[in-house]
């Protein structure tokens, strides 16, 4: 193995000035092929450490050998080469046998616990991580411990075992605290951990591990690690609100990790920026941003399908959001960031009975991890939904409560937008000051962060009728009053998040209730009785 240094440039240049490849051994090799990798040359090291694993055949250093084929197998899985990565694993496996003893086992273990639990198989996943774990410690190999112990982690997790696996998450974070790990692995079991808590939605405690996080890699740049550390920065950032510093770290984090070769983090960094673009009113720069992330990750992206949303694209919003949640189906912590978009959606669709069982999932999920900020997303959503079903006083008990969620754990936007729909909530109820109240902290809220089309929407709001003819909803009397102001269906849909049809439905039945039947009359009424405003 190769020795430990913080200067890893300086490493590989005098690597590089040494004796030419072909009369190396394999450790000369592989002590080669780590300060490429450590200064980010991903395909040197993997063609080096290949050579090397010739060598250490030759050699009849088995151990060796079977060390370079484990890292090759996990090299070509992270680089988004599965069918070499599958043959690697295959050469491991054989070179693996009679050395089950050995360092490079207990790493095989624990990619073979990390695969199990990407096929849904937790329970194979543990067994694999407890035997790394133990290998680990009869050998005093801390890497393999502490990797192990994330894996043990991790699949405890998915078997709803949280505080158990919240516990050896900690048990392997000990190893990186007391600096007892190879700057690899260091690197690793903390972004391990800290990806758990996004999952989790322990919003602080990603916080804090990501900050020492950062001030570990501005101490010892290896590697991957300060473009994954900036893609975790970009989530913490733009959760608090400080949107121009998390698009700059996500597009930095962009950069480092496609030179890396590192897609799958890639994707999550371009998601951010796709989710900022999108509330920043750039619908261009988000989309760029959010196919991108689907190029790179695989999946379908919820913000494409808020996007589509807010472009009045109801059916594209649905059919995206449905391939998100199909992708996600046997992860219900992924499926729990999806979700509060899936209740929007169906709700601007009319599809109370969808955005309904949404909601229960999504609250059963939240109760069982017992998440902050995956309960403060249910609340919010459960208050859109009640708001919708015309049930204005539940709306506002249930939206108060996901207001103090996401106070505690100060996230602006999502304030915001739950003292949006609070404001509509206090209308639908009869108090008119509260409505105002919560539209005005809404506002400041938005302008704050730079959300320009939610602070057009408080616009909207403000100038809403207060008492409405007719029998007029208040939805209805929001489309009267844009249909007075001379948008078209599509202009409305765009403009309220509603579908092209469910703006048709809204307008045959205002015709109905006010006795029109064309566009020219209902704007006659509207004029009359006062249901205008000058922002359409």
């Amino acid at each position: 193995m190769s020795e430990l240094t913080d200067d890893w440039q300086a490493m590989y240049d005098r690597l590089q000035g040494a004796e030419p490849t072909t009369g190396l051994d394999g450790d000369a090799l592989e002590a080669r092929a780590e300060a490429a990798f450590a200064v980010g040359r991903v395909d040197e090291a993997i063609e080096t450490r290949e050579r090397a694993y010739v060598r250490y055949e030759d050699e009849g250093n088995l151990v060796g050998a079977a060390g370079c084929a484990v890292w090759l197998t996990q090299a070509y899985f992270a680089t988004a080469r599965p069918s070499i990565g599958g043959a690697w694993m295959g050469r491991s496996q054989q070179v693996l046998t009679g050395l089950e003893e050995s360092a490079p086992y207990g790493f095989f273990l624990v990619l073979q616990a990390f695969g199990a639990l990407a096929r849904g198989q937790p329970d194979s996943a543990e067994v694999q991580a407890r035997q790394a774990v133990e290998l680990g410690r009869r050998l005093r190999q801390h890497d393999v411990q502490a990797i192990g112990l994330q894996a043990l982690a991790s699949a405890l997790i998915a078997q709803d075992r949280v505080p158990e696996g919240m516990a050896r998450f900690d048990e392997s974070m000990l190893f990186a605290v007391e600096g007892r790990l190879t700057p690899f692995f260091h690197g690793a079991v903390y972004c391990g951990m800290i990806a758990t808590c996004e999952d989790l939605g322990d919003i602080r405690r990603a916080a804090e591990w990501t900050e020492a996080l950062t001030r570990w890699t501005d101490r010892h740049p290896y590697s991957i690690f300060p473009g994954v550390c900036r893609a975790h920065r970009a989530t913490v950032l733009q959760r608090h609100g400080s949107w121009p510093e998390a698009e700059e770290e996500a597009r930095r984090a962009c950069v480092d990790l496609e030179a890396m070769r590192m897609p799958g983090t890639a994707a999550l960094a371009y998601a951010e920026i796709g989710d900022i673009r999108r509330r920043l009113g750039d619908a261009d720069g988000a989309e760029s941003a959010f196919r991108r992330a689907e190029e790179l990750g695989g999946q379908p992206q919820p913000g494409l399908a808020l996007l589509r949303l807010s472009q009045g694209n109801v059916d594209a919003a649905s059919a995206i959001i449905a391939r998100a949640l199909a992708e996600r189906a046997h992860d219900p912590l992924a499926r729990a960031k999806a979700l509060p978009a899936a209740i929007q959606i169906a709700v601007a669709m009319g599809d109370l009975g969808g955005a309904r069982t949404s909601a229960d999932e999504l609250e059963a999920v939240a109760a069982h991890y017992d998440s902050p900020a995956l309960r403060a997303g249910a609340a919010s959503s459960r208050g859109r939904l009640q708001l919708a079903e015309g049930d204005p006083h539940a709306a506002c008990a249930t939206l108060n409560r996901a207001l103090r969620l996401w106070q505690d754990l100060d996230v602006p936007y999502e304030a915001a937008t739950v003292r949006l729909l609070l404001g509509e909530a206090c209308r639908g109820a009869g108090d008119e000051d509260g409505a105002k109240a919560s539209f005005g902290a809404a506002a400041r809220l938005f302008e704050r962060v730079g959300a320009v089309l939610d602070a057009k929407r408080i616009d909207d709001a403000l100038r809403a009728p207060t008492a409405l003819p007719a029998g007029l909803t208040d939805r209805e009397g929001e489309v009267l009053r844009l249909v007075a102001a001379g948008l078209s269906n599509k202009q409305i849909a765009a403009r309220l998040y509603l579908s092209d049809k469910t703006v048709a439905r809204h307008l045959s039945n205002i015709f109905l209730k006010i006795g029109v039947s064309t566009r020219s009359a209902a704007t006659a009424f509207a004029f009359e009785r006062g249901i205008t405003g000058p922002n359409g």
